[in-house]
């Protein structure tokens, strides 16, 4: 166990580099000038080459990569084009606040998948089975922003009951676990929990189906184990499957979540990263790209080693 939990996280670094060279290309691939959005139109040439000189812009990529790795190795993500301020701080908070949004969402979703797959897979051929299972295709099928803009509608706008916009009152974006905070929280945690709630219980279903299915279940039923302990036997057997989806899905959330937070103006990294392309922000753009996607790393990482721990057979695998 230890050599394979060492092994894992060795892993991690070769994958870490290859992140981050894949998320320093991307934003030089997009077209458009950076420079564009800090200069005026009639900006004369010489004072753009020497604006592109300040910041590192007229090197080769190769080194403006090396540059940018060996700063961000050190914890320098560099500085705003547009707010001319270190990014790390803005990059800091905006993440707390998308892992409040995503967490809470993704763990409702699973919430709901889990109790729907599981239902649906004990009652499976049934009317309830085939309830919760067009439930969870409407749910995969519906779009972020729509379903958010109706919630706007329904929830604000109509009946007043939650606000629209915004992580707290006043505008504010520094996060507290009491009312005034958390009713910003319900409307994008539901709109967001909706994808992650369909897929878990498209997934729960199929195993819990066919595990219910397979010998050893009508073995423990012969033997005259109760329907709690088989339910348990099912429960351990599908546990290693299901938190692989649930691994991905909250993941997924952290970098997924852009839609949502525009709808909703939360103030996280989706709303950072919208930014960030609408003005050509590159320094933003390429530190928030890399912190969710090495977050995406850590936590696959992470949600291996449970699995590991659940199923001590995947290490002979």
């Amino acid at each position: 166990m230890f050599y394979y939990v060492v092994r894992r996280i060795i892993y991690i670094i070769p994958i870490s580099l290859a992140v981050s060279l894949v998320c320093f290309l991307l934003v030089h691939i997009a077209p458009g000038d950076p420079i564009d959005a800090m200069v005026a139109p009639d900006t004369p040439p010489v004072v753009i080459e020497q604006v592109r000189a300040q910041f590192g812009l007229d090197q080769p990529l190769p080194v403006q990569f090396g540059i940018w790795l060996a700063k961000v190795v050190q914890g320098d993500l560099g500085n705003s084009l547009i707010k001319g301020r270190p990014i790390a701080a803005d990059l800091l908070s905006a993440s707390a606040n998308t892992f409040i949004l995503a967490m809470t969402g993704g763990l409702l979703g699973v919430l709901i998948g889990c109790v729907f797959g599981g239902i649906a897979g004990v009652y499976r051929g049934t009317w309830i089975d085939r309830v919760l299972l067009g439930t969870a295709v409407a749910g995969v099928s519906v779009p972020h922003y729509w379903l958010g803009m109706v919630m706007v509608i329904i929830f604000s706008v109509n009946l007043n009951l939650l606000p629209a916009m915004g992580a707290g009152p006043g505008g504010s974006t520094e996060w507290a676990w009491d009312w005034a905070h958390i009713q910003f929280l319900i409307l994008p945690s539901i709109t967001l929990c909706v994808i992650p709630a369909g897929l878990v219980t498209r997934t729960v279903r199929g195993l819990v189906s066919d595990i219910m299915s397979q010998d050893f279940i009508t073995t423990l039923r012969g033997k005259g184990l109760r329907r709690s302990g088989i339910i348990n036997h099912v429960i351990q057997n599908a546990a290693p499957t299901v938190l692989a989806v649930i691994g991905l899905q909250l993941a997924n959330l952290m970098g997924g979540s852009i839609l949502v937070e525009t709808v909703f103006a939360w103030p996280g990294t989706g709303m950072m990263l919208n930014n960030a392309i609408f003005q050509r922000d590159i320094p933003v753009l390429q530190a928030t790209t890399l912190v969710l996607a090495l977050f995406f790393v850590v936590l696959n990482l992470v949600v291996d080693l449970i699995q590991t721990a659940i199923d001590p057979r995947i290490i002979r695998r």
